[in-house]
């Protein structure tokens, strides 16, 4: 079945109410923290005041001594009897040496390099024993001088042996020659300095885990708060524990929210599932709200210089890029690939750009792992390059949309100069449509009523593309994937004809379980109730990488179409010998099989019914059963675009700034559920826009300490922050994936933040303001409208 014959189905396009929302709603879900086994106690892990400290000692013997304590783990208990957490994504530097990888120990051995390190792990009876006795752990630290910055990163002290200049790699790509030619002959050069700032996810749910152990059958079983449990385990069995895997199971049952925190492995489900042994007792950890801000991934920390080279009508002509990308202290699972493969590659944007060239500088700094969030590269290459594009524009006196649409792609497909090949798309109608849904003719007349009340107002804009589905496995593992990209599907059709569907994909907000059924409906036949979606358990789910990268649908949702794709093939043999036909003339449509130029025809469920109940059943020819499993591997990436308009009043007497309207048109292919895809783009939307405006994680430039370990100093955006979003689409189909489908989870926040800032510097170029970096806090842009003034 083809893309466009799939988008007519019935329940493709229908707005369903979601179908876990009930359980959601009456307090029915089931997270990690609300499991409580047998014989279970709790672990509270002694953290590091210091961001950068030898460790001298650790004493645990008051601590041990206290009530309902069972046992304190600290480095030297793990040291040499297991790997360290491992970083997933190999990258090679320009010289051809592989990036320097330091050991990541699960309790630290010998030295804490951020604050938030792991100490000890104290296990007790009860969560407040447990609490008790980490006080008293005595931890003899030797201070040594922190950094936070990439720019003070080469000359401080050293964080790992393994890197004296705290240097991680240089990674490149493009072509430097041609780059520099194009440049020399350019008619205009536009240069800007960008800082995209570290954010904190915050996800509503805290990371915990579970780790327990059966010393009937020597298994293990991990109940954790995550994205992708099969990578889960196969990062922890094979790399750190040196375990067998089928002998680890591990359980992400409901997931309250994750935007890539949750992808990785991290030290304390390993620590747990260790210990589970030692102990032989279940041990459980929940994360504090504070512990978060200290030692989830973090995401973001770009400090960039870009330059646009371009004729005398603002053709784009080559553009080259310097990036230093604050990797933390450890190497976290994917934090490599985010500022290369997952940002560089996307600098083309939905530009005719012929040339591009973009070098890469990775630091270890005294701060927490940085790594995927809710984009993972691809927010920092839109931020870069759409800014970098409006101010290529105001310079050479054009319009944001009319630099835009000069350098727009207009045919498909179209190769990139660093690597893509997009295969379809519409720029040039998505804009089209967004300014019609934003009413761009009215600016003029609202931006004077706005001066009226002595604020300024701006438009700014932002043309986005994204890649998802990362894809195929055997060029990502030539670009140093250290596992496959695809995902599997197993469709099991009960003898009733309900069915039961088993994805690697996880969902935690996504509303798969209302999205794959809508699938598996619409192509069977039958109602979207009659379809269960199990994920989320290595113990019963075919092996899958899980979700990220919005690729639950373009790549999940195609292994399940692979599936669906050999129930049909078999249903149809059953389907023939019940009305006495050859198969190659039965047809399947509307969850019937009808046999070409007759009236015969069979229901789907009665097929289901005969494959279990195979009375004058052709044995011999075919198996009983309707069960089938997939796995799809994409031979490309899927590429979403938009473009986002956003308009804001500036407040030039306090610096308070407001987004008053704001417009986002994408392109996502096929939609299988609108109502869920505009949730998912609102909730993108929401975080870029506070990044944009309130969000900054900041540590303590001398000593390392974060000072934005709270929401009373993180500002997190709240409902009456933002406007009534105006939300469009348009589609033109993935060509290479049998759904047409090109996944819209982070788009929202891909596009969103350059079109706060391109806005928020047009409110303000006529006070002097030519240059800003995120966030527009009130503080912040009262103090550039002050600097404007003096100069």
């Amino acid at each position: 079945m083809g893309a466009s014959d799939f988008a007519n189905l019935p329940h493709i396009g229908e707005s369903l109410k979601r179908k876990e929302d009930y359980r959601f709603l009456t307090g029915g879900g089931n997270y990690t923290d609300d499991i409580n086994l047998a014989n279970q106690t709790y672990a509270v892990f002694v953290r590091s005041p210091h961001a950068h400290a030898n460790l001298k000692g650790v004493d645990v013997s008051k601590a041990e001594a206290m009530p309902g304590v069972v046992k304190v783990f600290t480095g030297k208990d793990v040291e040499g009897k297991m790997g360290g957490l491992p970083c997933g994504w190999l990258i090679t530097s320009t010289d051809g040496q592989p990036m320097k990888e330091p050991p990541h120990p699960i309790l630290a051995q010998g030295k804490v390099r951020y604050v938030g390190d792991h100490v000890a792990m104290v296990v007790a009876d009860t969560l407040e024993h447990a609490k008790n006795a980490a006080e008293a752990v005595e931890v003899d630290y030797d201070v040594l001088s922190a950094v936070v910055r990439v720019s003070d990163a080469a000359k401080a002290t050293a964080l790992h042996e393994a890197a004296p200049d705290n240097h991680c790699y240089k990674w490149a790509i493009g072509d430097k020659g041609q780059v520099e030619a194009a440049f020399a002959n350019a008619a205009h050069i536009t240069k800007m300095d960008l800082i995209n700032n570290r954010l904190i996810p915050n996800a509503m749910e805290p990371r915990a885990a579970i780790g327990s152990y059966s010393r009937a059958n020597d298994e293990y079983v991990l109940y954790v708060s995550n994205q992708n449990p099969h990578v889960e385990r196969l990062l922890m069995t094979a790399f750190v524990l040196g375990l067998p895997e089928h002998k680890v199971r591990v359980i992400a049952p409901d997931v309250g929210g994750g935007f890539g925190s949750k992808i990785f492995l991290y030290a304390e489900d390993v620590c747990l599932t260790w210990a589970a042994k030692q102990l032989n007792c279940s041990i459980k950890w929940t994360a504090d709200r504070s512990e978060a801000f200290l030692s989830d991934a973090h995401g973001r920390d770009h400090v960039s210089h870009a330059e646009m080279a371009m004729d005398k009508d603002g053709k784009f002509l080559a553009m080259r890029v310097h990036t230093d990308a604050n990797m933390g202290a450890y190497l976290s699972t994917f934090s490599t690939a985010v500022p290369t493969i997952l940002y560089a590659t996307l600098l083309a944007g939905q530009y005719t750009c012929p040339q591009i060239y973009v070098e890469v500088d990775a630091w270890f700094t005294n701060t927490a792992p940085v790594d995927a969030y809710r984009g993972a590269g691809r927010p920092e290459a839109t931020y870069l390059l759409e800014r970098l594009v409006s101010r290529c524009g105001w310079d050479m006196g054009f319009s944001q949309d009319e630099i835009r649409k000069r350098n727009f792609i207009t045919s498909w497909p179209y190769q990139t100069p660093v690597a893509l090949q997009y295969d379809v798309g519409d720029y040039r109608g998505c804009m089209d449509k967004a300014e019609l849904l934003a009413d761009v003719a009215g600016f003029p007349a609202r931006k004077a009523a706005s001066a009226a009340k002595g604020l300024k107002r701006g438009i700014g804009y932002s043309s986005y593309i994204e890649a998802c589905g990362i894809a195929p496995s055997n060029i990502a593992g030539a670009l140093g994937a250290r596992a496959g990209l695809f995902e599997c599907g197993e469709v099991r059709v009960h003898p009733t004809g309900s069915v039961t569907v088993f994805t690697g994909s996880h969902s935690h907000g996504q509303g798969h379980e209302t999205t794959f059924a809508q699938v598996v409906a619409a192509r069977l036949g039958i109602a979207v109730e009659a379809v269960d979606i199990v994920h989320g358990d290595t113990g019963r789910v075919p092996f899958g990488m899980g979700t990220y990268g919005s690729r639950s649908i373009s790549v999940g949702g195609a292994a399940i179409m692979k599936a669906l794709d050999k129930i049909e093939t078999k249903a149809k043999k059953i389907a023939a010998h019940l009305m006495e036909a050859s198969d190659a003339d039965v047809e399947f449509a509307g969850g019937e099989f009808t046999v070409k130029g007759t009236d015969k025809k069979v229901t789907f469920g009665q097929v289901a019914l005969t494959a279990y109940v195979p009375h004058n059943y052709p044995l011999d020819k075919l198996e009983p059963g309707l069960n089938e499993t997939a796995f799809y591997d994409p031979t490309n990436f899927t590429f979403p675009a938009g473009t986002y308009i956003c308009e804001v009043e500036v407040d030039p007497q306090t610096g308070t700034t407001r987004v008053e309207k704001f417009t986002a048109v994408d392109d996502f292919g096929t939609i299988i559920n609108p109502m869920i895809v505009e949730g998912q783009v609102m909730g993108g939307l929401v975080q870029g826009i506070g990044q944009a405006l309130m969000e900054n994680c900041v540590y303590d430039t001398e000593t390392g300490q974060l000072l934005t370990g709270s929401f009373m100093d993180y500002a997190m955006p709240r409902a009456d922050d933002f406007p009534d979003f105006k939300i469009g689409t348009i589609c033109t189909p993935c060509t290479h994936n049998p759904l047409g489908t090109k996944g819209c989870g982070e788009a929202g926040a891909i596009g969103s933040p350059p079109a706060v800032i391109n806005a928020v510097l047009d409110a303000l170029k006529d006070l002097g303001v030519t240059e800003f970096d995120m966030p527009a806090s009130p503080s912040r842009v009262w103090e550039a409208i002050q600097s404007a003034s003096k100069q």
